[in-house]
């Protein structure tokens, strides 16, 4: 069944919204959805339709739900069958730019320009990494091994895929990361660890984003490559603050790569 699916942004009193990915989405079955618990974040789970040997962790943007990016679950779940989805649910917190009021978000937000990445808040993106380092954990626990594991995410979502993936304990199988930029920046050399210093980076970013815009998820992949990380930086010409078609192939190239079957 295909849905419309919108991703929602207040800043003061203007309303962004903007959708994800054209005008039709898939809507995975009641019988592949469950929630688990881990930590303080629910997720929702995607199982494997075959043997399960690894495990994507996606996280969404502000003011979204794992829900909404069970689409990308969907689309790729039968490519990829070995591969159970696990798409956390950020906290209820309250957002500056939505004048205070509480929505789900990985951290605060007090600007949509290039104030976006500064003035940060590292103590809600700490708190974020905290909860979701519980996940992961949890999944390397149960017998995933860590280089089965890919990380992504959008927006927000990319911030975190970013910061959790390069200051892991746990090697990772890949880091993707769409529309959003690398936080707490100026920190992230003393934060990285080593184990993930040769794990390839996806990050993708459409030229006509509005919302965060083009040049800083640019200026972050440049970062990032600067100091010796395995980037590969992906333009889409003309794509706003959403995912497209093209994308997704993108992305799904690179689990192929990343996450073969066994």
């Amino acid at each position: 069944m295909s849905v419309q699916t919108t991703y929602l942004i207040a800043f003061a009193l203007v309303v962004v919204v903007v959708s994800l990915i054209g005008s039709h989405m898939h809507r995975l079955s009641l019988s592949t959805d469950s929630v688990s618990m881990a930590s303080s974040l629910t997720s929702v789970i995607v199982g494997a339709k075959a043997k399960h040997t690894a495990t994507v962790f996606w996280f969404h943007g502000l003011g979204d739900s794992g829900a909404g990016w069970s689409f990308l679950a969907d689309e790729l779940s039968n490519m990829f069958p070995h591969v159970k989805w696990v798409l956390p649910n950020a906290p209820m917190i309250p957002i500056t730019i939505n004048q205070g009021m509480r929505m789900p978000g990985w951290f605060d937000l007090s600007g949509l320009d290039r104030s976006i990445a500064q003035n940060q808040d590292e103590k809600g993106m700490l708190s974020s990494m905290t909860s979701i380092n519980a996940l992961i954990r949890n999944e390397v626990d149960s017998g995933i091994p860590s280089e089965r594991i890919v990380i992504g995410g959008f927006s927000q979502g990319c911030v975190m895929s970013l910061l959790t993936g390069l200051t892991s304990e746990y090697k990772f199988g890949g880091v993707i990361g769409c529309s959003g930029w690398l936080g707490m920046h100026e920190k992230f050399a003393s934060m990285a660890s080593d184990a993930n210093k040769k794990t390839p980076i996806l990050m993708c970013h459409g030229d006509a984003d509005p919302v965060v815009d083009y040049n800083i998820g640019k200026e972050s992949a440049t970062f990032l490559e600067k100091l010796g990380y395995d980037i590969k930086f992906k333009t889409y010409s003309g794509l706003v603050h959403s995912a497209s078609p093209q994308e997704l192939a993108d992305i799904a190239n690179f689990l192929k790569e990343r996450l073969p079957s066994e």
